[in-house]
């Protein structure tokens, strides 16, 4: 079957929140520690801004939820809803980097392209917007796939926000 995709509506929640919570707990081992992956939940997940901005998408193959991410126009690099210190500020895109947010694949769909379609959506649809660069908080999991599109590193950090060390990477890259 072929991947579809469309942008996420409040209805989605539900299965977004439980996608995510399997991404979260599978496709990081391997990566990080379980207390780490637990640290996790507590700076990732759905920034409910993204699906009322309209710049969320989800991926499915034949009616299954296979992936979903988006990309952002607002300051915020990464973090959902629960997450402190976000910020709505809308960013400049002569002079800022727009954010890829979000990003997550079911387990059962890992390494078949969705992240690859998901990247190309938030990618086109920034540059449509006048954005000339895109920038994401890329987990150790989620780096491979985002050297492979093009991402370059532009520092490397940790989050203690969970109670453990989550490291991360600012990435980006130029578009249009």
């Amino acid at each position: 079957m072929a991947l579809t995709h469309r942008l996420a509506t409040r209805a989605d929640l539900p299965a977004l929140t439980a996608l995510m919570d399997q991404a979260i707990g599978e496709l990081q081992k391997g990566f990080l520690t379980p207390d780490q992956i637990t640290a996790s939940r507590a700076i990732m997940g759905l920034d409910t801004q993204l699906i009322d901005d309209g710049t969320y998408f989800l991926v499915e193959e034949d009616g299954q939820l296979a992936g979903c991410g988006g990309w952002s126009r607002r300051n915020t690099l990464y973090g959902g809803d629960h997450t402190a210190g976000r910020n709505a500020a809308l960013l400049d895109p002569a002079t800022e980097a727009a954010r890829v947010r979000a990003m997550y694949t079911s387990p059962a769909f890992a390494r078949r392209g969705v992240g690859r379609l998901i990247l190309s959506l938030c990618e086109a649809a920034a540059a449509a917007e006048g954005f000339r660069r895109v920038e994401l908080a890329g987990t150790l999991s989620g780096q491979p796939l985002y050297r492979a599109c093009g991402y370059e590193v532009i520092e490397a950090f940790e989050d203690d926000r969970g109670g453990v060390p989550v490291p991360l990477s600012r990435m980006g890259k130029s578009i249009g």
